[in-house]
């Protein structure tokens, strides 16, 4: 029976059957991992592919068990979009670069690769037109560049330098330019968008991380960018994990509240990627997709939330 012993009293929640396809593509990355991986979801896996219409809740509820992890956080994240070229002039001054080989240009920190540390080496990817989204960018992991002929070039995480990252949103904390309640990503975004640009800059330079990208061909507009599992990610469906805590790939039950309105979110969400800021048992980052609303959910984001994970029978 739905909503049975071990399981949330609201489950399923809303739209159970929209947790299907991307259940499939963790199967897929499943199937294609090491076989002592893949074995416990291979019966669910090869159920999943004949659920009738509207079965989807009573799938999960026979092939998997609820375990509560309890209570914690959840934050968003979003693939930004930005302005680019793939060659500079033209305002596109700001360079997007490709992951150096192992050695001392990994070990450049975020000031000196942009006073040119390096530059002549050949891995720029492309130029945008302004350093704040190329540093949002970065804290995203992936994003969406439109070139000046109508061409989208979608950029994926491909690693980052050897220094450790640190949020600029605590250093605003902490000299008192914005209050700990009222901190977001539009906070920020605003904070430096008032501040000389000399300022601004050094602000951004606080955080010693830098992250390099990689171009990903063939992705449907449709879809988001491959996350950790190797699958690409679905709005509203695919969460960030501590993948040393929940195994990549499983279902989960999320309840939450959407940023904007403070409705509540009780759906099945997959454990398809991770992130640097996500650590611990009750812990996610949820996925919102792309453009301005996704960017504005993502950026508010910051809710308790309780997190059941599913694990298979």
């Amino acid at each position: 029976m739905l909503g049975g012993a071990g399981w949330p009293a609201d489950w399923p929640g809303e739209a159970p059957e929209a947790a299907l396809a991307p259940f499939l593509r963790s199967c897929e990355a499943l199937h294609d991992g090491p076989p002592d991986f893949a074995a416990p979801w291979a019966k669910a896996c090869a159920a999943a592919e004949a659920v009738p219409p509207g079965g989807a809740a009573a799938f999960f509820e026979r092939w998997f068990m609820p375990h509560a992890l309890g209570e914690g956080l959840v934050t968003g994240y979003y693939e930004p979009e930005l302005r680019g070229a793939e060659v500079p002039g033209g305002g596109y001054a700001v360079p997007l670069f490709a992951l150096p080989p192992e050695g001392p240009l990994r070990l450049l920190d975020r000031g000196a690769i942009e006073a040119g540390g390096l530059e002549g080496q050949g891995l720029e990817l492309a130029w945008v037109d302004d350093p704040v989204d190329a540093f949002f960018l970065q804290i995203q992991g992936s994003g969406r560049i439109g070139l000046p002929d109508g061409r989208v070039l979608r950029l994926g995480y491909a690693g980052r330098n050897a220094h450790p990252y640190r949020p600029i949103g605590r250093s605003l904390i902490e000299r008192g330019a914005i209050a700990r309640e009222a901190m977001s990503m539009q906070a920020i975004r605003a904070w430096l968008g008032t501040a000389p640009p000399g300022e601004a800059a050094a602000l951004l330079r606080e955080n010693p991380a830098y992250v390099f990208f990689r171009p990903i061909e063939g992705l449907d507009p449709a879809t988001g960018p491959i996350g950790t599992l190797g699958v690409p990610l679905t709005p509203g469906r695919s969460l960030a994990v501590d993948a040393g805590i929940v195994p990549l790939g499983a279902p989960l039950f999320l309840e939450t509240r959407n940023p904007l309105d403070g409705h509540p979110i009780r759906r099945i969400v997959l454990a398809q990627d991770t992130g640097g800021a996500i650590r611990g048992m009750a812990r996610g980052d949820l996925f919102w997709g792309w453009g301005a609303e996704a960017a504005a959910r993502a950026g508010l984001m910051r809710e308790p939330a309780r997190l059941f994970l599913l694990l298979p029978r």
